[in-house]
């Protein structure tokens, strides 16, 4: 099986169901045991509906029983690397820490590397609902 992100998220993107906007996004996750989980964005008619690619990779993380992310690695077609919108950044600072490695790509091969602390700087996490 097939363990880079670049090539999973590349593959999993050709799976996204995007038929409104035609925006095609990948999402592959790997965690400390060396899982991969991936995701796609999925649509709805009724727009805030849809899920997006990241938020995928994470449900079928959690899915298989695994808490945490150790590298993310998110593909869009955009003409530069797109980054993982507000909910996402929150969704990925619940499983990853700032210093979590997330790489933004795009399909002719341009890519950035970030953190999510640099992504979202001041999360908001659970140590703010502890008493």
């Amino acid at each position: 099986m097939a363990t880079d992100l670049r090539e999973l998220a590349i593959m999993v993107r050709q799976n996204a169901h995007a038929p409104y906007s035609k925006f095609k996004v990948g999402a592959a996750l790997r965690t400390p045991s060396g899982a991969v989980f991936v995701g796609c964005n999925v649509e709805n008619a009724a727009y805030p509906e849809g899920t997006c690619a990241e938020a995928g990779a994470i449900a079928a993380m959690v899915a298989a029983g695994e808490t945490e992310i150790a590298e993310a690695y998110v593909i869009a077609g955009a003409d530069m690397p797109v980054p993982p919108c507000g909910g996402c950044r929150q969704k990925l600072a619940e499983f990853g820490g700032g210093a979590t490695p997330v790489t933004m790509a795009t399909m002719t091969g341009a890519e950035e590397k970030t953190t999510l602390a640099a992504l979202l700087p001041g999360a908001f996490g659970a140590d703010f609902l502890e008493d």
